[in-house]
């Protein structure tokens, strides 16, 4: 007989990173709020995921590509274990153009999961989780 419950966890694509970054997030919202700007919880993100066992990569330039070739660099706000890309933004909720980019800068580099993550929502830290193969499948969903 086949198994009909699935373990999700188990599907997640680095777990134990990805439960370790989410908590980050949670714990600095909770000790922030909504009330300090990017750079506050840019850095508190950091030293909070590096306590955790992570080892962090702030404004770490990454090479953009272009059909298997170089076309530029960016820098995104976080690399977490050289697997996770997390943007930072804290603004009363995250815009179209915010989740766009965050959208083509995932799709354009090496990694397979990122975050956008906006510390500025009043009632809550707001995080999407984007997997790089699941961007490329659905790449117009924000084009």
């Amino acid at each position: 007989m086949r198994e009909t419950t699935r373990n999700h966890m188990a599907d997640l694509l680095y777990p134990k990173e990805s439960y370790i970054v989410q908590g980050a997030f949670y714990r600095v919202y909770k000790t922030f709020r909504n009330t300090q700007k990017e750079s506050i919880c840019h850095n508190a993100l950091i030293e909070d995921m590096i306590a955790n066992g992570l080892a962090v990569e702030k404004n770490k330039r990454i090479s953009v590509y272009y059909e298997k070739k170089l076309v530029g660099n960016y820098i995104p706000d976080v690399i977490a274990n050289d697997i996770i890309m997390i943007e930072i933004k804290c603004k009363p909720f995250i815009h179209e153009n915010d989740m766009k980019q965050f959208w083509y800068y995932l799709v354009g580099s090496k990694y397979k999961v990122g975050y956008l993550v906006n510390f500025g929502k009043p009632d809550g830290v707001e995080f999407i989780r984007r997997v790089y193969d699941t961007a490329r499948n659905n790449f117009g969903d924000f084009a």
